[in-house]
Parts: structure tokens; C-alpha cells; sequence
């Protein structure tokens, strides 16, 4: 096992041992592969995302049998919902005790099965090489995914005669289409010219894809104006002229719009699922719709689709782009922009009110980040206060847009640290969600990662609050988080750094010092209660 990571070129893996994986890190201890040693499972999965998403291969993640596995299910269902290419190795109990409901038995791949690319349950250890081969290979290729590789004790400890490690792979059945299909590009091409309203909405898949460049050079070329999903943040540098935006229930109004008036949309890995588009009849019926994506599954899951073209977005784009003449109408392109310009972020210091005000705050904080800087939002109004006001020209934003899993952020930022070490990594979360994953600290600590954490306080669970408020009657039942800790007391008993700020200008001078000091660091931003989402 542990020489099929070695072949694979893994440096780093997230895990937390047990009795039943005990023979996988008895090797792993004498390998030069790494181990970060998270403090719950379900973190070794978020680190190891973090890790992927920055390194672009798959991350790894390893824990034990029963307790340990299932505690694993959470972080592989949530990798799995953003495409996020990932190994997770568990122990398992001996094979002639399945089944049997033996101390810390869970059947683990039939737990995942319904949210992961595949998995597998290993018998024989002379399959160890063809399982982590096709494992690697079924992650990474197509559309990314979890994959799952459940291994008894027994298996672990079995002996092999001779150790070959496969130079491909041949899967039945599994072959992704990558070339885009040539008359459905020249279709889309003849659309594109045709189009007097066209528009380019930017989804997770493009990241995935590594296709920035590609976009970039097709919408450069094509003058075609750029919105973005949640998960496609990032993609487009925030100062280029032709982006508009985010869109969808939490997005900016002017990108919303321009949505709504086109006549040609080319969604590029972009699912456009209810929080990006609660209702696809918003979109005239009128409007014709180009989708483009690795996955045949997904193109026209959410809204019908004219022209579907499945394929690997960079290639696909590099051949629409020579394949399109002429740009898009000006009094669009104009029209658009101008609708951008007038576009006045909400949120506004209010100095003396004993708060922070989160949204103008953190364009504060962005304005100050490195160019390249990464930023992992948790779930909740941090994430949709982060994205609506992300402004960080070529940085990565990172969080949980499908399954909006609370705790991600923290151990997604240590991953993505680990990967790129010479890149500034921020985690933005709200309390609620920082106390799922607070045990973290000490693996920041242990791994010495400079990650720089901003905690918006406000005792509530918020956005549940709202909706509370909006459709319960103002019933705010369990939401109440009062009796949290001291953050700034919990940070310095893992030896870290902290202040705290209740006021803007107190939480931007404190930013300054936590961004210009190496090492991890808490900044603890007290914001109002009933601070809105929007």
C-alpha cells in the first residue's frame, strides 16, 4: 500500500491510526511519505481536499475501520459534491470476521456507495497495485471524484511475492470523453456569431479543468462578458473588465441580471444548481443555453440545454475559440458593464457600535492580501459575506458549494497550506462553524502552517437565524450559541496568536499585524447578531 503511493508520487497524507490500520502505518512510519496527524477523521478528508484543490492531484486521506470510517463519511460525501479528486483509505477487520458485527465493524463501502466514483473492498494483497492504480485513475479523470479503498487487517498484513507496480490502466466501461464533439463545437460557434446578448457563467468545472487560460483567451477574443457560481470564484481575475459577477440567491444583482437578459448563455462546468438558479424558468424561454461539461450527467440536469457538448473544458474552449468569429454586440457588452459600474457593494463601518461590520470589513482585508492569496470560506454568512465580496485578483477561493458542510474551512486551509506553502492561505468561518473543527488548532500548530484565521462572532447560528426570522414566525429555536468560548484563550492554549476586534478600524489594523507576522494567527471579529446575509 505504501508503495503504490510511493509510484503515485504522494508526499502527504491526512489520517488518524487505529488497531485495524495499524499495519499500513507500521510501513508508513519507515516511508518518506508524510503524515499529518488530524485530530478527527472527518478533517482528514477536508485537509485532504484542500490539499487537492491546490496541488492538482488527488489528495489522500486514511483512517481506521468502524468508528474511524464512518467518521470519514461526511468529508468524502462533501468532496464528492464539489468534484474534488480524492484516495480515502480505510482499515478494515479481519475478512473472516464481516459481517459478524465485530468490535469496530462498519461496512464502509456500502456506507459511501452512493457518493463516491468507486470503491473498492481488497481481498488479495497481490490487487493492492491494480486497485490504487484504477483508484488514482478513476479519481482524477473525467469528472473528479472521491474514490473509497477498504483493506482487512488480514489483507494488510498478507505477504506478497513480488511487488510490479502497473504503467496503465485499463478500466471496462470507463472511458471519459475529452475531445468535445466537432459539429456540436461548430454548432455552438455558429451560435456564438448569431447571439446579440451572449454569455459565459463560469462553474467549479473550469477550476477542476485547469481552463483559466482557456476562458480567459475565448472570452478575450469574443468580447463575451463573464459571471461567475460560487465555485467558480477565482477563475476570472477580479479587475478584468468584462466580469460582472456572482450570481445566484446570494449573488450581485447586476450579474443576476445579466443572467436574465441574455440570449445565449455557454455554461462552462457550471451544474446550476438551485442556489445558483433557483428557478430555471427565470431564464427567458428564449434564451439559448450551451453547455459544456466532462461529465454527460450533468448537462442538462437543471435546464434545458440546446446545444450540450461534452467533453474536458480546456480543450473544448481552445477549439470553440478558434472555431468563433467576430465579438459580442457593444451596446451588450455596454450595457453590462455599465449595470457592473453601478453596482454598490452593501455593508458600511459603523464605528461606535461596539460591531464589526463583516462585509465591508473583509473588502478591507482582501485589498490588503497578497495577489495570489487563498481563501477558505466556511458555511453560513461568512461564506456568502466572503464571496460576495471576494477581491483578490488571482486568488483561489475555496469552500464547501455543494453539500455546505460547516467546519470545512480550517482543515481545507492547513491542506491547501501544506500544498502550496508559498502562497498566503486565510480562513474566513463564523463561530458556529469554527467550533465543529476548533480541534484543528493543534494540528496548525504541530504542522507549524502559517494559516490566518478570521472568526466573525456573533453567538448565533446566522443564517439559520434568518431563515428563522423570514419563515418561522421569528422563532428562533436552537440557534442561540451563547456560552461559546473565549476564542482568543482557546487560540493561546494551543500557543497561538490572537486578537480581538469590535470595530472596523480596530479589526483592520489587527488584520495588518496578523498578515505582516509568520505563523498561525486568530482574529476574533465581534459582528452584530442581527447582521444580514445580504
Amino acid at each position: 500500500m505504501v508503495k503504490c503511493l510511493e509510484n503515485e508520487g504522494v508526499k502527504l497524507v491526512f489520517g488518524y491510526p487505529g488497531a485495524a490500520i495499524c499495519p499500513f502505518y507500521d510501513s508508513l512510519y519507515r516511508s518518506a511519505v508524510k503524515h499529518v496527524l488530524v485530530r478527527e477523521e472527518q478533517n482528514a478528508a477536508h485537509a485532504a481536499s484542500g490539499y487537492a484543490r491546490m496541488a492538482g492531484v488527488p489528495g489522500v486521506c486514511v483512517t481506521t475501520s468502524g468508528p474511524g470510517a464512518t467518521n470519514l463519511i461526511t468529508g468524502i460525501a462533501t468532496a464528492y459534491m464539489d468534484s474534488i479528486p480524492l484516495i480515502a483509505v480505510t482499515g478494515q477487520v479481519n475478512q473472516w470476521l464481516l459481517g459478524r458485527d465485530v468490535f469496530q465493524e462498519a461496512d464502509i463501502t456500502g456506507a459511501c456507495a452512493s457518493f463516491t466514483k468507486h470503491s473498492y473492498l481488497v481481498k488479495d494483497a497481490e490487487d493492492l497495485p491494480r486497485v490504487f492504480k484504477e483508484a488514482f485513475h478513476i479519481a482524477s479523470t473525467g469528472r473528479p471524484g472521491p474514490v473509497l479503498i477498504d483493506v482487512p487487517t488480514d489483507v494488510q498484513k498478507q505477504a506478497v511475492a513480488s511487488f510490479s507496480y502497473p504503467q496503465k490502466v485499463q478500466i471496462a466501461g470507463y472511458k471519459p470523453r475529452t475531445q468535445g464533439h466537432a459539429m456540436q463545437i461548430r454548432r455552438a460557434a455558429k451560435a456564438v456569431a448569431a447571439a446579440k446578448r451572449p454569455l459565459l457563467c463560469c462553474g467549479g468545472g473550469v477550476v477542476l479543468a485547469g481552463a483559466r487560460e482557456e476562458l480567459l483567451a475565448f472570452s478575450g477574443k469574443t468580447g463575451i462578458p463573464v459571471v461567475t457560481t460560487m465555485m467558480g470564484l477565482g477563475m476570472v481575475p477580479m479587475d478584468c473588465p468584462g466580469y460582472l459577477g456572482m450570481i445566484g440567491m446570494y449573488g450581485q444583482e447586476n450579474a443576476n441580471r445579466a443572467m436574465r437578459d441574455a440570449d445565449l448563455i455557454i455554461l462552462c462546468g457550471a451544474r446550476v444548481g438551485d442556489r445558483a438558479v433557483s428557478d430555471p424558468q427565470q431564464i427567458s424561454e428564449t434564451t439559448k443555453i450551451i453547455h459544456i461539461d466532462i461529465d454527460p450527467a450533468e448537462i442538462g440536469k437543471n435546464m434545458d440545454v440546446d446545444i450540450p457538448i461534452v467533453g474536458d473544458i480546456r480543450l473544448v474552449l481552445h477549439t470553440l475559440a478558434e472555431e468563433t468569429d467576430g465579438s459580442a454586440p457593444k451596446p451588450w457588452v455596454e450595457k453590462v458593464k455599465a449595470e457592473k459600474a453601478a453596482y454598490v457593494p452593501k455593508g458600511a463601518p459603523r464605528e461606535g457600535s461596539g460591531f464589526v461590520e463583516p462585509r465591508s470589513f473583509l473588502r478591507a482585508l482582501f485589498g490588503r492580501m497578497e495577489p495570489d492569496a487563498v481563501l477558505c470560506a466556511d458555511v453560513g454568512q461568512s461564506q456568502i459575506w466572503a464571496a460576495n465580496n471576494f477581491r483578490v485578483k488571482e486568488g483561489r477561493f475555496l469552500t464547501s458549494g455543494g453539500l455546505g458542510t460547516m467546519g470545512y474551512a480550517l482543515p481545507a486551509a492547513i491542506g491547501a497550506k501544506l500544498a502550496a506553502p508559498n502562497r498566503q492561505v486565510v480562513c474566513v468561518c463564523g463561530d458556529g462553524a469554527f467550533q465543529m473543527s476548533s480541534c484543528e488548532l493543534a494540528t496548525l500548530r504541530q504542522m507549524g502552517a502559517d494559516v490566518k484565521i478570521v472568526l466573525m462572532r456573533n453567538d448565533r447560528l446566522g443564517m439559520v437565524r434568518e431563515v428563522q426570522s423570514r419563515s418561522y414566525g421569528g422563532r428562533y429555536a436552537a440557534t442561540d450559541l451563547t456560552g461559546g468560548p473565549d476564542f482568543g484563550k482557546l487560540a493561546g492554549a494551543y500557543g497561538i496568536p490572537s486578537e480581538e476586534a469590535a470595530g472596523n478600524a480596530d479589526a483592520e489594523r489587527a488584520a495588518g499585524r496578523m498578515l505582516g507576522q509568520s505563523g498561525p494567527f486568530l482574529l476574533v471579529c465581534r459582528v452584530d447578531p442581527d447582521e444580514p446575509t445580504l
